[in-house]
């Protein structure tokens, strides 16, 4: 579990490798939106890993712009060094996270799938219900339970 301090150092690292991507990076490589989804910072303060966020039209574009601020991570830590004032500059280390895309993906997919069912005849989706409710009806239930 992190302590306030940890969780303190992780804002500021969130907030200052933002902001430098956001504002300071101007290499062309960076395309699409990029986040600094969170943080996490190791108990002694001295290492710091980045879940950074990328969105592009495609994966060959999102690869680019992640290599591109994995090329500017010196740039990155000098900024964060100038936000914390600490004693030191903990490490970044970035990493791609991916789980809002997958997330995105997911409701797309039921989103779909909603529609699909809507698109079905009423009578398609009555037989469909009536089938469920005589399989669940036909279950044995488990006597280990």
């Amino acid at each position: 579990m992190a302590t306030r301090r940890q969780e303190k150092v992780g804002r500021q690292i969130q907030r200052a490798v933002g902001e430098g991507i956001a504002s300071h990076l101007a290499d062309p490589r960076i395309e699409g939106l990029v986040s600094i989804t969170h943080v996490d910072v190791a108990a002694d303060l001295r290492v710091a890993d980045v879940y950074v966020s990328v969105l592009a039209k495609d994966t060959a574009t999102e690869g680019r712009t992640f290599a591109a601020i994995e090329h500017a991570r010196s740039r990155l830590q000098s900024w964060v060094a100038e936000a914390i004032r600490g004693r030191f500059c903990p490490v970044l280390r970035l990493h791609r996270d991916d789980q809002f895309k997958r997330t995105i993906e997911i409701i797309n997919l039921i989103d779909r799938l909603a529609s699909e069912r809507q698109a079905l005849p009423a009578d398609a989706a009555e037989e469909t219900g009536e089938q469920r409710a005589s399989a669940s009806a036909n279950e044995v239930p488990d006597e280990g339970q």
